[in-house]
């Protein structure tokens, strides 16, 4: 099943016409922010291969990001930094960012899908689908958006701390990750309180 506009068409028939897909990238990670990005698409929007982002090669994220990104009738990115993260939790994190990039859309929507989270404090009518991403295409528009940003900012971060190879596994605590986070140890980029950034503190604590 790829995604389709039933939902779109559920909110159209209650009298909504500005619908914002929501979604995020990188909740699991143990580096890096949380991104989400909010997206309002015309009605009957139509984009070959757009899915969820996690079914979609990279060269074809970044064609498809290009595309939403010129057609959108209005799109917007928020985040909410590891520091932030740290102090909130990820899960109100994300809410935050989510709150952030409804409030940084250049139109003002009037219902929002979102990806399997609520956003409180906030007065716009939503709805929260499980699985969102694979079944709305604003919300699948969203989470290319928010992936293919957020992966662009770890390979930013790549840059500043070159010894994680941050480039290639994004912050995700892949066998690679891990084993150099042993070796060197937590970074500022790194989401100090989680449990296997604490534990690789702790062994290099330990070692030195």
């Amino acid at each position: 099943m790829e995604p389709d506009h039933f939902f779109e068409d559920a909110a159209r028939s209650c009298g909504y016409q500005y619908i914002a897909g929501l979604d995020e990238a990188g909740r699991g990670p143990l580096a890096g922010p949380v991104v989400a990005s909010a997206v309002i698409l015309p009605r009957r929007f139509h984009l070959q291969g757009l899915n969820d982002s996690k079914v979609v090669s990279e060269a074809k994220r970044d064609e498809l990001f290009n595309e939403v990104i010129n057609r959108a009738t209005s799109w917007s990115i928020g985040i909410a930094t590891e520091q932030e993260i740290d102090a909130l939790n990820i899960l109100q994190a994300t809410r935050l960012a989510f709150l952030r990039a409804v409030r940084a859309l250049s139109i003002t929507p009037d219902y929002l899908l979102n990806d399997a989270i609520q956003i409180p404090d906030t007065a716009i009518p939503q709805r929260a689908i499980v699985k969102g991403d694979s079944l709305s295409l604003t919300i699948a528009a969203a989470s290319i958006l928010a992936k293919v940003t957020r992966d662009r900012m770890m390979i930013e971060y790549h840059q500043r701390f070159p010894e994680y190879q941050f480039h290639i596994h994004k912050g995700y605590p892949t066998p690679l990750h891990l084993r150099l986070l042993s070796e060197h140890g937590p970074c500022e980029g790194h989401r100090q309180t989680f449990r296997p950034v604490q534990a690789s503190q702790a062994s290099t604590t330990t070692l030195s």
